[in-house]
């Protein structure tokens, strides 16, 4: 396989989101919604989603596989030579908001992007990665998740682990807060440069360890006592949440000026936020030890 295969690329994406679901609906009890969809642009998709579960209060496991004559300006940031392009992307995309504020949100996505111009050799690229949003830090799930993200880019070369994560501490910062979003985890994107076949296996092996890095967190967080207070900080936390996929990801916003499907782009929004003007959770708190302890970027593999 050494040229671009799309068709093999979509092949695994819809046989991991399957599998994804099937981990997940395992774990919360209750079944996702199936929605499939059309874009009239082109492409389509299919979004699975569960509200009000056992376990998840929200979350969603979307696969799409679109494509359009002009690369959307998010998309082409990076590359503005691509812009205009015709293109074609496709991917999994999931996050996943616990009802229990001792059980982190969590975000994946693994992306196959390529353009096309007459007269020219197609330009493509992988992208995606995993990050965890903790509202009540454990050490030992962060070190847990990291090392997860660390075992499954180790065969492609040493060199990635370091450079993904710090890659993803830069992107998952909301700049107008100078504060990361959660722990942090791994980012790539515009990822070709050893070729095809060693691009998408060391893709396929950011997506197969989802499920190992997150699942045994959440089986051991899903279950911990809470109450009123934990449940208002954790709205009040996810409020930085939306604020970063509203005015930051690339993925909303190539999904928004892409066309397409408004419902399947949103979904990663929680369903209960609060906001509070200039709060501040109370020195030596649970809450504080979340800035202090937690909002910082470090090696969290490091004994």
């Amino acid at each position: 396989m050494s040229s671009p295969s799309p068709a093999a690329v979509k092949a695994w994406l819809l046989d991991l989101q399957a599998r994804i679901v099937h981990a997940l609906e395992l774990a919360d009890g209750k079944p996702f919604a199936r929605d499939a969809w059309q874009r009239p642009e082109g492409g389509g998709g299919i979004s699975r989603v569960i509200e009000e579960g056992n376990v998840f209060e929200r979350g969603g496991v979307n696969f799409s596989h679109v494509m359009g004559a002009n690369l959307p300006p998010s998309a082409a940031a990076g590359r503005p030579e691509l812009a205009g392009r015709s293109w074609e992307a496709m991917g999994v995309s999931l996050v996943l908001h616990p009802r229990n504020p001792y059980a982190p949100t969590v975000h994946m996505n693994v992306r196959f992007f390529t353009t096309t111009a007459e007269g020219q050799e197609p330009v493509w690229w992988f992208g995606g990665g995993m990050d965890l949003t903790p509202y009540y830090g454990d050490e030992d799930d962060a070190r847990h998740f990291h090392g997860t993200c660390r075992d499954a880019l180790a065969p492609y070369g040493a060199d990635l682990h370091p450079r993904f994560k710090q890659w993803c501490d830069d992107y998952f910062y909301l700049k107008h807060r100078k504060e990361p979003r959660g722990v942090g985890g791994i980012f790539f994107d515009d990822f070709n440069a050893p070729g095809f076949e060693q691009s998408y296996a060391m893709t396929q092996s950011v997506g197969e360890s989802f499920v190992k890095a997150y699942l045994p967190i959440l089986m051991a967080r899903k279950d911990t006592p809470y109450g009123e207070r934990e449940r208002d900080f954790q709205a009040y936390r996810r409020g930085r949440y939306v604020e970063f996929n509203l005015v930051f990801d690339r993925g909303t916003l190539f999904g928004l000026q892409s066309g397409g499907r408004t419902e399947a782009i949103l979904m990663s929004m929680p369903p209960i936020v609060k906001w509070r003007y200039d709060w501040q959770p109370e020195a030596g708190s649970a809450e504080a030890r979340l800035t202090t302890d937690f909002l910082v970027h470090r090696d969290w593999l490091q004994q």
